[in-house]
């Protein structure tokens, strides 16, 4: 076959060579099997691949879904439980009403200890996400069984008083002439956050 005596007029393609139609065929066949893997077959793999990589995502989340749905009777027990401790933990937070009478059962507390107050000082009030704390600066002197008195009798008080950054020093030769102790004395009071939680807890209990 000269391929110099050929017309390669396309329009005279009837005429080539068998074996030169045959190559054209297998070339223009090869073409259109490479133009249909790249702009059919690999984006349908590209997208098959997604789907699967879905597939494990969803199946993932439904068994989590699933799990928490087995255990929403626990979780709504523990629900219940949760609102009846913070219920609980709010009748113990003094109203805004009831700071002052706390602050008097304080100082009384340490006065019933036998201890003498050189320094009581309420501070600002702090508000937190769902309360606010009212810290009070104090420093008493006392023999160290009055000191644990008093922070015995805080820890008894019917309202949320707790003890912080407490330091203790010895008056005196050895402690001779009593103890000082200065510490930081915060109670509590409910925030909005609260009340409105604890409202919502009451209105479900109710139902």
């Amino acid at each position: 076959m000269n391929l110099s005596e050929v017309n390669w007029d396309i329009n005279a393609a009837g005429s080539w060579p068998t074996p030169l139609k045959i190559i054209v065929i297998v070339i223009f066949a090869l073409l259109t099997g490479a133009a249909g893997v790249y702009f059919v077959t690999i984006p349908q793999l590209d997208e098959l691949e997604a789907l699967e990589k879905q597939e494990v995502s969803l199946k993932s989340a439904f068994e989590v879904k699933q799990k928490k749905a087995i255990n929403l009777q626990d979780y709504r027990d523990q629900l219940e439980q949760i609102e009846a401790s913070l219920g609980d933990m709010l009748k113990q937070m003094p109203t805004k009403a009831e700071v002052a009478s706390l602050l008097v059962d304080i100082s009384q507390t340490g006065l019933a200890s036998g201890l003498e107050f050189k320094l009581f000082q309420p501070g600002a009030e702090i508000n937190r996400e769902f309360y606010s704390e009212l810290p009070i600066s104090i420093q008493v002197i006392g023999k160290y069984e009055e000191l644990g008195l008093f922070v015995s009798g805080l820890a008894s008080l019917p309202r949320i008083v707790t003890v912080h950054d407490v330091q203790i020093t010895p008056l005196g030769k050895d402690g001779k002439d009593g103890m000082s102790m200065s510490a930081t004395i915060k109670t509590y009071n409910e925030g909005e956050s609260a009340q409105a939680g604890a409202a919502a807890a009451k209105k479900r209990r109710g139902q």
